[in-house]
């Protein structure tokens, strides 16, 4: 019996927490028996020689950034008639709308679009969604924030949507003390250290994040601020480090292929975000058992649990982020390290990859077994993707 078929559109195969989901969504399914083939609207700069190398072909649409070009609908749909998928699930916003209208031109027996932020950007795009709802089967947010929003916004039809979180491999990401203390040696870190990893983007707000840290830098002198990632506001936040006097507390680390191992070497994580999906490095951290001060935005209470794994705090409120950062700072180190075991917990019970996937493979079963709104409906009504 020849393999069950599953598109699987994303605006672009880059460093990314979104882009990182799909890849490790796509190997998953591949090693579990999928045919799988994924396809990018943008030219793929990252992800690529992973996913050829666990057999997945990618198909790059070759679209550019800012530009709208028709032609990608023909294109996607000229493919998708070869394929022949029995599943099509899209991943973020441009390649939700995409999948979308390529249904009016090619048939897609289940089409799943998947939003990885609470706001994914102006009332044009919110429009987009009422718009094309009606050719979606089912609408997914990787927060309980995001699914509400989008209901309560009507951007999806509430018996039609549904929250599935991203999940983390807890396998890979684990704690280990010899990593941790190897890289503490390679760094010359000898005192608490935290980490921020993500792009160096607007919604993960680091003005916030830097103008926290310097009442933390003026208690305590020998704490370092890392922050792991690349992007176009690297300068200005190096300049706003150097305006607030904390240049030399704070270590601008770049784009890194190693955030395990960092995750390993440090004391405590911290996410500034303004709005969020459900960041995977804050996964990622909670995994490796590493306690969190995070903002309350977007997945991230799903996450976290306020004074057992980490503290919440309201975002853009630097003091309050500060004050949180330097209260977990002063915890006994084996009350810090009970939080983060049971960051590791929570995110086992909750959000361990292969339970994810497990919900993913339910809902396309169940797609393809009956028609796609009969299946939506019974997916929605045993309630198995509310928890």
């Amino acid at each position: 019996m020849p393999p069950p078929r599953i598109a699987i559109l994303t605006t672009g195969l880059a460093r990314g927490g979104a882009e990182a989901q799909v890849t490790l969504l796509a190997e998953t399914l591949s090693r579990r028996g999928w045919a799988v083939r994924v396809y990018s609207m943008l030219p793929p700069t990252a992800f690529v020689e992973e996913l050829l190398g666990s057999g997945i072909q990618v198909e790059n649409l070759d679209m550019r950034r800012g530009v709208a070009d028709p032609r990608a609908v023909f294109r996607l749909a000229k493919s998708l008639r070869r394929f022949k998928p029995h599943v099509m699930h899209c991943h973020m916003v441009h390649a939700n709308l995409l999948g979308r209208v390529s249904r009016l031109l090619v048939h897609v027996p289940a089409l799943i679009c998947t939003a990885h932020s609470v706001w994914e950007g102006g009332w044009w795009r919110d429009w987009a969604y009422r718009l094309t709802d009606p050719l979606s089967d089912l609408t997914t947010n990787v927060s309980r924030a995001g699914l509400t929003r989008y209901i309560d916004g009507k951007l999806a039809a509430e018996g039609k949507a549904a929250w599935v979180p991203n999940g983390v491999d807890v396998s890979h990401f684990a704690p280990d003390k010899a990593a941790g203390e190897r890289i503490r040696m390679q760094m010359g870190w000898d005192d608490f250290v935290w980490l921020a990893v993500g792009n160096l983007r607007e919604p993960k707000d680091y003005p916030n994040l830097l103008r926290a840290f310097v009442p933390v830098a003026a208690r305590e002198p020998r704490a370092l601020l890392a922050i792991a990632g690349s992007g176009q506001l690297r300068a200005s936040l190096e300049s706003l480090a150097a305006e607030l006097g904390i240049g030399g507390s704070v270590r601008f680390l770049g784009a890194r292929e190693d955030v395990r191992e960092l995750l390993q070497a440090v004391d405590g994580y911290v996410l500034s975000s303004a709005w969020e999906g459900t960041p995977m490095a804050l996964l990622e951290a909670c995994a490796c058992g590493v306690p969190v001060v995070a903002t309350r935005v977007g997945g991230n209470p799903d996450v976290v649990e306020d004074g057992v794994s980490g503290s919440l705090i309201e975002p853009r409120n630097s003091e309050a982020l500060g004050d949180a950062m330097l209260k977990l700072m002063a915890l006994p180190e084996g009350e810090r390290g009970a939080m983060g075991s049971a960051a590791r917990k929570r995110v086992e019970s909750t959000f361990s990859h292969e339970k994810i996937v497990d919900k993913w493979e339910n809902i396309y079963e169940q797609m393809m077994q009956t028609s796609s709104r009969t299946a939506v409906s019974r997916v929605l009504t045993g309630a198995r993707f509310r928890q």
